[in-house]
């Protein structure tokens, strides 16, 4: 019988295969920390490096002074004053529910959103930012702990209505929401001053270095506009508004021979001081941003075509049809009836019929080209955001029956300082000018930074063309005319009213009983100082421009050119009406 031994292990054997298992488990250790290294130095280093600055380092601000905004005659529109910000510091606070309903009731805010504030786990929270001088007064009464007082900026507008769409209006933050304010905003804002504040582990200040070029406060504006002018047409307008029960109304009053703007007014008015008070449409500059069909106002652009073309003299004689003009399924017609009227007469008693066939004998394209040349259908390019650019149809678009009705301005829209911009080129010698807001822009300490002067934009009809077409509209101002309510006593007026139908949106049809009533017109009309639009929207007692915005025209004129000095004509020689009697020309209103 064998016997069999047992082999005896090996020590250095299990010696090797420890050492073996031991590496490989701190050889992978050794990558688990390679790799981590690799992602923290490499992948995740700028996170890494942001979050650890921000434990010692501290960036510190000081805003500037916003610019101040003036009329032409340096009267202050727009201004920065200092008030208080009440904040709180939740962990310093005693009793949150009793400083809530303190300050809730003080404030006049809801107790439940203030508690929940002085609750947060936040160090700090805002309670009510730029705060009135009696309310930060009141809350400091209260002397609460852990409520403290914050000084900032804050804008106020000292003439509170006085062209407030024009202005527009600053968000709690500073910057411009609307208006002037708005696209003015980077040079009104001017630059901040950042610090780099270090500190070490105790929250000790120990390093301070500039991270910005020095502090710049804003440029201040100047502008075109003359409160004096501004309030005149303000306060003629909310009057027109609530003589003639309409739902609103604008008016622009500009220097033909410049562009500059006196005025921009808008009924209802608005204070920017309190704007979150106001539905946006009430404080929108409705004047460049909202459009109209114009209307017989644009008769004047039809006459400027017709004396352009050279085909059409003054005393042209049209047949008026009697008031009904059939084309194809549709019926043109005139408010009275007429027979044959002269070219110069269709405007002074604004006959749609005699206007339509003025259009077709000019010839859609040649219209089409006095309208652009004018402006219609393009911006104006005015330092103010929002412009529209209207409505023109180029002539391919037209059907038979737009290229009649363009003539009496139903089928194009325009906005109201477009309408005003082409009046001041008729009125300017057939050159037009570009509009314009802002005259100059001056640093903090009133040194000037820039000026802007009047531009030309271009000819918009022959100076021959323009003289004679001055001449044909101030008879529609002239006794019997249809504008003859904005005739002033001592000066020319040169003029056109215009009453178009608006389209219910809901039916895509012309209102009956809606209407847009409009003026527009410029004084002395041989040398004018002032070129003047009133558009009066949905007008309840009478939706004739004559009737509604004629008046309105002459309030402002009468009361602006005596404001300016501009002095009256010597001698204004009495304007005779052929064959229409005076009477019934008073109720005719374009």
């Amino acid at each position: 019988m064998k016997v069999y031994k047992k082999k005896r292990s090996d020590p250095a054997r299990w010696i090797r295969f420890r050492i073996i298992l031991v590496g490989a488990a701190l050889a992978l250790g050794l990558g688990v920390v390679m790799a981590r290294a690799v992602q923290l130095q490499v992948l995740h280093r700028g996170e890494l490096s942001e979050k650890a600055a921000s434990q010692y380092k501290h960036a510190l601000q000081k805003s500037p002074r916003r610019g101040t905004i003036y009329d032409a005659n340096n009267q202050e529109l727009a201004v920065s004053v200092e008030v208080s910000s009440i904040c709180a510091y939740p962990r310093r606070i005693r009793s949150p529910k009793k400083s809530a309903s303190a300050l809730a009731r003080t404030l006049k805010l809801p107790r439940a959103a203030v508690q929940k504030k002085l609750c947060s786990r936040k160090s700090f929270v805002w309670i009510k930012r730029k705060a009135s001088p009696k309310e930060a007064a009141a809350v400091k009464s209260l002397k609460l702990a852990g409520i403290d007082f914050i000084t900032e900026s804050r804008r106020f507008y000292p003439m509170k209505t006085l062209a407030a769409q024009v202005l527009g209006f600053c968000g709690t933050d500073g910057r411009g929401l609307e208006g002037l304010e708005y696209y003015y905003d980077p040079f009104l804002s001017g630059r901040e001053d950042q610090w780099m504040v270090f500190k070490d582990a105790l929250g000790r200040p120990f390093k301070t270095e500039s991270a910005s070029p020095a502090i710049q406060d804003g440029y201040n504006l100047i502008l075109t506009i003359d409160k004096t002018i501004e309030d005149i047409a303000e306060r003629a307008l909310c009057e027109t508004v609530e003589r003639f029960s309409a739902k609103s109304a604008i008016a622009v009053v500009m220097e033909p021979k410049t562009g500059a703007v006196l005025a921009i007014a808008h009924a209802p008015r608005f204070n920017p001081n309190s704007f979150k008070h106001y539905e946006p449409w009430i404080r929108r500059n409705r004047a460049i941003t909202d459009t109209f069909e114009p209307g017989s106002t644009f008769k004047i652009f039809l006459g400027a075509a017709a004396l352009e073309s050279g085909r059409i003299r003054p005393g042209s004689l049209f047949d008026c049809e009697q008031g009904r003009y059939q084309v194809g399924a549709n019926v043109i017609h005139d408010v009275h009836a007429f027979g044959a009227l002269s070219f110069e007469d269709v405007l002074k008693f604004s006959s749609n019929i005699g206007a339509a066939k003025i259009g077709a004998a000019i010839g859609a394209e040649s219209f089409y080209q006095t309208l652009k040349a004018f402006g219609f259908g393009s911006r104006t390019g005015i330092d103010c955001p929002g412009e529209s650019p209207g409505c023109l149809p180029p002539p391919e678009r037209w059907s038979d029956m737009d290229a009649l009705a363009i003539c009496f301005g139903q089928g194009v829209s325009v906005s109201a300082l477009q309408l005003a911009t082409a009046v001041c080129a008729a009125a300017n010698g057939g050159v037009l000018m570009r509009p314009y807001l802002v005259q100059a822009m001056t640093d903090a300490k009133g040194r000037l930074v820039k000026s802007f002067q009047p531009a030309k934009v271009g000819r918009a009809i022959s100076s021959k063309a323009a003289c004679n077409l001055v001449h044909m509209l101030e008879r529609v101002v002239a006794k019997g005319g249809t504008g003859q309510k904005a005739a002033l006593s001592g000066y020319r007026v040169a003029g056109k009213t215009g009453t178009a139908q608006k389209v219910d949106l809901a039916t895509r049809r012309y209102a009956r009983n809606k209407h847009v009533a409009a003026f527009t017109g410029f004084v002395p009309s041989r040398d004018p100082a002032l070129a003047i639009v009133v558009v009066v929207d949905e007008p309840k007692k009478s939706p004739y421009g004559g009737v509604v915005a004629a008046p309105a025209f002459r309030r402002i004129a009468e009361e602006a050119l005596q404001y300016l000095k501009v002095p009256p004509e010597l001698v204004i020689p009495e304007q005779e009406v052929p064959s229409i009697k005076a009477s019934r020309g008073e109720q005719w209103a374009g």
